[in-house]
């Protein structure tokens, strides 16, 4: 069987990718795929995840083996057949590809074409502007440099940045024995 997956970002609306590849291979040949159509760099961590329709993650699949909540298995790119773990149409997936700031594509399963299979994965489509690989925080910033907080931190001008510090807690009343078992811990 050939999947055939559609895939997006919500970073850049025009950006779609499309790829065919066999139900029988792995994760990791998916994996590169992806990278491979957008000209990502395979220096970085990735992962996937199952979903539900809401695009809540649940199951993980890693490129390398990682200790994983023990509610899930762990399944490893290269050992992992998309088969075993994607099976209808419509199915959810996220590609995480920027760890570090949770950044992913979304994908779904757009169509099984059963009774053929395909030797190497294939993109079909790539189109609009492929979001950057890795979070430039200049862009987040604006383009400056300065990283000072002042008033505007947090867009009103009561904020006072001593109430981040331990004296600004100060005032508060709370017993902090209940944060201790009877071993002090």
């Amino acid at each position: 069987m050939i999947y055939k997956f559609n895939i997006v970002s919500d970073e850049s609306d025009d950006f779609r990718l499309v790829v065919t590849i066999d139900s029988g291979a792995t994760f990791l040949e998916l994996n590169d795929i992806i990278l491979k159509s957008t000209k990502y760099t395979t220096d970085q961590i990735t992962s996937f995840y199952l979903c539900n329709e809401g695009w809540e993650k649940e199951q993980e699949i890693t490129l390398i083996e990682m200790d994983t909540s023990f509610e899930f298995d762990n399944f490893v790119m290269d050992k992992t057949i998309i088969e075993d773990l994607v099976t209808e149409e419509k199915q959810k997936l996220l590609f995480v590809f920027d760890m570090i700031n949770d950044r992913v594509f979304y994908l779904t399963l757009a169509k099984i074409i059963t009774g053929k299979n395909q030797d190497k994965p294939q993109c079909i489509l790539c189109q609009g502007r492929v979001p950057k690989q890795i979070f430039d925080p200049e862009i987040f910033r604006g383009g400056g440099n300065s990283t000072a907080l002042d008033e505007n931190f947090f867009g009103d001008s009561d904020y006072d940045s001593s109430e981040l510090d331990e004296d600004g807690f100060s005032d508060m009343d709370f017993d902090d024995s209940s944060l201790y078992n009877d071993d002090g811990y």
